[in-house]
């Protein structure tokens, strides 16, 4: 599968425990008037109540590039949504990329297929700004300021860790450093999930394999010359993804933490460890389209995925929801969930500016095939 978004910042902090509450009660008579497209939280658009009434009017939405299964736990979150609310949910190219669904909102405007609401890189939200609509869910003020826009256009949701998965059915010894990729027994078995050049999980293991390579969040490049070394010795194989890792075919997968846990649950003997000379994190983002076909039910998904049930659905599905440090403060956490996450790097984390992670990602795309070509 080949999902390219990816958003870095991993949420420390103090953050608020307080959600912010909406009423259930106003505006149920104003409810069938009002225009949802332009309503930025759900107490000025009546309260919880009436959004719900209004979304299952218009009966479905529209979502895109969710995987229904392997990816965070969207199988089951879309599941209990459907349950909880009676409202169908289309999902359009599950297998596809950030800038697919960017082209698919362009290409798809007024049409009642449009997607409603996105699941994207930062860098994809923050470079087409004038496609979000603004909106704030209630729980706003556990999202950590740094990682949501200030006026609601876009919004983090969950996200983990690049690391290192191995087949121990095929591989005796597991590598647990970038350094460790380098030795001959690993010929023919590393890969990245698919060109980091399209697809930011590849592109944060480039970003990964830099700051292990003495690199930085401001240069990349040592990050190209370790694939592309790495590439000329044999161990690294272009092309490869996650489906290749899972049928053995690349036994070594450097991908999202979270992610190796769904081929773990089809691998048997499938280990993943977090390098420890390389350590990078990573968030994906939430957006509403401005011209959603369906603004109402829109912005009732966006209240679902961020309430502590949908937070605690995506943590169940070993990722790190991005009100995690809250939902610890203030007791709402799932512990049976969270006690299965893979351990988080000791130590304090630091991390790129969008400025840092937007020129990185011209690096690569400027150098990446001529350096895999071996004409670098």
């Amino acid at each position: 599968m080949s999902r390219t978004k990816m958003k870095v910042v991993m949420a420390t902090g103090l953050l608020s425990t307080m959600a912010v509450g909406v009423s259930v009660t106003s505006g149920l008579a104003n409810a069938a008037t009002t225009n949802w497209s332009h309503v930025t939280s759900a107490a000025k658009g009546g309260g919880m109540a009436a959004l719900v009434k209004a979304a299952q009017k218009e009966g479905s939405v529209n979502v895109i590039t969710i995987p229904l299964s392997g990816w965070a736990n969207y199988g089951l979150i879309m599941k209990d949504f459907t349950k909880k609310y009676h409202i169908k949910i289309n999902d359009a190219n599950p297998n596809g990329s950030s800038a697919q669904e960017i082209t698919a909102i362009q290409q798809g405007k007024g049409r009642g297929s449009a997607p409603d609401v996105v699941d994207v890189g930062t860098s994809y939200a923050t470079q087409n700004m004038i496609l979000w609509s603004p909106y704030k869910v209630a729980t706003w003020s556990s999202i950590p300021s740094a990682s949501k826009d200030s006026n609601g256009r876009w919004f983090d949701d969950y996200g983990g860790y690049v690391a290192i998965g191995c087949d121990t059915k095929v591989v005796t010894t597991c590598p647990t450093s970038f350094a460790a990729l380098k030795n001959p027994i690993y010929k023919n078995q590393v890969a990245i999930n698919n060109d980091p050049t399209s697809a930011s999980a590849a592109f944060y293991a480039v970003y990964a394999a830099s700051l292990a390579n003495g690199g930085s969040y401001s240069n990349i490049q040592p990050g190209i010359d370790f694939f592309a070394n790495l590439n000329k010795i044999g161990n690294f194989v272009p092309g490869g993804t996650a489906a290749t890792a899972a049928s053995g075919t690349t036994p070594i997968l450097l991908w999202w933490d979270y992610l190796q846990n769904g081929i773990q649950s089809s691998v048997p003997g499938w280990k993943l460890v977090i390098p420890s000379d390389g350590t990078i994190a990573a968030y994906y983002t939430q957006a509403i389209t401005y011209d959603a076909p369906h603004p109402a039910a829109a912005r009732l998904w966006e209240e679902f995925l961020y309430s502590t049930l949908g937070q605690n659905l995506f943590l169940q599905g070993y990722a790190r929801p991005i009100e995690l440090p809250a939902m610890i403060k203030n007791g709402t956490v799932n512990h049976a969930f969270l006690a299965k996450l893979p351990a988080a790097p000791a130590g304090a984390l630091t991390f790129p500016t969008q400025t840092q992670v937007d020129a990185a990602k011209s690096t690569v795309a400027a150098n990446w095939a001529a350096a895999i070509s071996g004409a670098g």
